[in-house]
């Protein structure tokens, strides 16, 4: 029996429905007649509460029917942010028309952010009033303030993203202004959006670790996902920036952020820094949710965490911060 993470139901699976997904050869041929009748008997044993199914047999942990994935690519932003020679508009663009032309519908195609302080995403208006727009493909763009957004709003795009931090520490690095602070910004920026029928996505750094603060509580990153999803946005990604994360704390995240938010609203953006991003993602679609943030090669990083004294200090050398993090899987 397996415990619902939303309710107080229990969840029954079978004996072949938790083990159905690791038997490669399961699809190449017939069930056996003693595999046929366990399906039929599968029937009385399903889950049942006052959730969906869906939504039930993503939160429980052992779960192996995962939902149908929707792929958000950001490599073209958060991909090529961290890089340290500036890339070419032309080839940014090319970038994202070669990744529009391999069937993805979502790439997150530039930041308006200040140049002095990524200069690899200064060329945003050049990138998006240039690009070929394929039709039936999304080009959202990452605003910080109501001055990018109308910079933005003025290249003719159709969505964009704004970018709260899970810890004070980081909002002060990355938006220099706290928590608090930060979300009137962005509620302001949101609002505008809302009014000029633009749609608004949410992102949240540091979702369950900071290169400066430590370990972060899941019961803040709900907090912040109620906020921005009542600002308006239709979705919100949960960023493991620093990619300290573990399965376990993906599930102890996960479980306080589904009390304010059904997993369709939710996404999932996983930093491999230290080998534990597909575990994570694994852990997350086990919860039911859908949308994967993904970055073409493996590109990626944050400008802020590249180098810095506080990593090496608080995780990458502290195995006493390391533990904290890896005690959530027990």
């Amino acid at each position: 029996m397996n415990e619902c993470g939303v309710c107080t139901c229990s969840l029954s699976f079978t004996a072949r429905e938790l083990t159905r997904p690791f038997d490669s050869g399961a699809k190449n041929r017939q069930a056996t007649e003693g595999e046929r009748d366990e399906d039929e008997r599968a029937d009385e044993t399903r889950a049942t509460c006052t959730h969906s199914r869906s939504a039930c047999l993503g939160v429980s942990r052992r779960s192996t029917i995962y939902p149908e994935i929707r792929i958000y690519e950001v490599g073209p932003r958060d991909g090529l942010q961290n890089e340290s020679k500036f890339v070419p508009t032309d080839v940014k663009i090319e970038l994202i028309n070669k990744l529009a032309g391999s069937g993805i519908t979502n790439i997150e195609s530039a930041s308006f952010v200040s140049p002095k302080w990524v200069k690899q995403m200064s060329d945003g208006p050049e990138i998006m009033k240039n690009l070929h727009r394929k039709p039936g493909v999304n080009y959202p763009v990452l605003v910080p303030n109501l001055k990018g957004y109308n910079i933005a709003k003025e290249c003719s795009v159709e969505e964009v993203a704004i970018f709260p931090a899970g810890s004070e520490s980081f909002s002060q690095k990355n938006l220099n202004c706290s928590i608090e602070e930060g979300l009137k910004r962005f509620k302001e920026v949101a609002d505008q959006a809302v009014k000029d029928r633009l749609r608004v996505r949410g992102y949240i750094s540091c979702v369950v670790g900071c290169p400066y603060d430590g370990p972060i509580s899941p019961k803040s990153i709900a907090k912040i996902t109620e906020e921005l999803l009542a600002m308006g946005c239709y979705e919100v990604s949960l960023g493991d920036t620093i990619g300290v994360g573990t399965a376990g704390s993906v599930r102890k995240l996960l479980r306080e952020v589904l009390t304010v938010a059904p997993p369709r609203k939710l996404a999932l953006h996983f930093h491999d820094t230290y080998g534990q991003a597909l575990s994570n993602l694994l852990a997350g679609l086990e919860f039911g949710v859908s949308t994967v943030d993904s970055s073409i090669s493996g590109l990626g990083g944050c400008p802020l965490c590249t180098g810095s004294k506080a990593i090496g200090d608080r995780f990458k050398s502290n195995n006493k911060i390391l533990s904290q993090m890896a005690l959530c899987d027990i």
